[in-house]
């Protein structure tokens, strides 16, 4: 009795060694990752050559570019191409929503219309479309309201009107609607038809039920590709010299190159800048993103 007895203690003694080095054998080890390690040294490395490159790099001129980052005419031509950007996407948003609203319509001369709008205007180069208004008061040189193959009632010459800025905002604006239409309409069928007819059921008015019902929701799928088409406007501004309009930032910056014939410098001033404000852009579309985004998150998690 007493071997067996024995024989219980120790083995009690032991079962606790057993289940600690159970516990010891069950634990998980990271597993560890060379290659990534090795991947970020490389990436360190390619990144540094490249920046001792650039820095180091008389070509590049970095004096000049400093010289003029703040230049007057450069800070005054990113007014403009702001102001063009700020303008150019207002046009295309009231444009927009009206080509949105004829494309929904029972009209089918008002869908027609809308839809050889965006066909246009998406089919050909946004180039193309500002030579065209760069030339437009060539091709028409008054405006002018007639009886027609009768006498002019009242007319102005085309150049008091459509200005190179005006022209720079049409050819943007306009090209730029025929984009946003198709974003606009592709958020508005986002929505669940459901809605709209239950707002119908308890007498909710069709303008009621686009404000109240339909826009909030839409705006949410809309504010992000919308805020990727305002940042290709900025730099499409770029282009506006076919007009010519002559006072946004990138001719500014290309006028200073072409005086001092150090185009790189200029050109990285030009970037700077762009990048500057793009970044700007970009965080006031994270803020849009998340206000009108409020309450989303809460019921995706509900759902699952």
């Amino acid at each position: 009795m007493a071997s067996v007895t024995t024989a219980m203690v120790s083995g009690s003694e032991e079962a606790p060694r057993d289940e600690g080095q159970q516990v010891r054998l069950n634990e998980v080890v990271p597993r560890r990752h060379p290659g990534r390690w090795l991947a970020v040294v490389l990436l360190a490395v390619v990144v540094m050559q490249v920046l001792h490159g650039v820095i180091v790099n008389p070509n590049f001129h970095w004096d000049v570019f400093w010289q003029y980052l703040f230049a007057p005419t450069v800070i005054a031509g990113v007014g403009w191409t702001l102001a063009l950007t700020v303008i150019s996407m207002l046009v295309a948003i009231v444009c927009a929503g009206m080509l949105v609203l004829m494309r929904d319509s029972d009209n089918p001369i008002l869908r027609t219309v809308s839809w050889l709008w965006i066909w246009f205007f998406r089919g050909t180069p946004l180039y193309t479309q500002l030579l065209f208004w760069g030339l437009f008061a060539v091709l028409f040189p008054r405006l002018s309201i007639s009886v027609p193959f009768g006498p002019e009632i009242l007319g102005v010459p085309t150049d008091w009107v459509v200005t190179a800025g005006v022209a720079a905002i049409l050819g943007l604006g306009l090209c730029e609607s025929a984009y946003l239409a198709e974003i606009f309409r592709a958020g508005f069928r986002a929505i669940d038809r459901g809605q709209t007819e239950a707002a119908q059921a308890i007498g909710m008015s069709r303008g009621r039920i686009w404000w109240r019902i339909l826009l909030p929701q839409a705006l949410r799928t809309i504010i992000p590709p919308t805020g990727n088409e305002t940042i290709g406007m900025l730099k499409g501004t770029a282009l506006v010299l076919a007009v010519p309009f002559t006072l946004d930032l990138m001719f500014a910056t290309s006028a200073i190159a072409n005086r001092i014939y150090l185009p790189v410098p200029m050109l990285m001033v030009a970037a700077f800048w762009y990048l500057v404000i793009t970044s700007v852009m970009m965080i006031g579309q994270f803020y849009l993103e998340r206000h009108f985004g409020k309450g989303q998150d809460y019921v995706r998690t509900r759902h699952t």
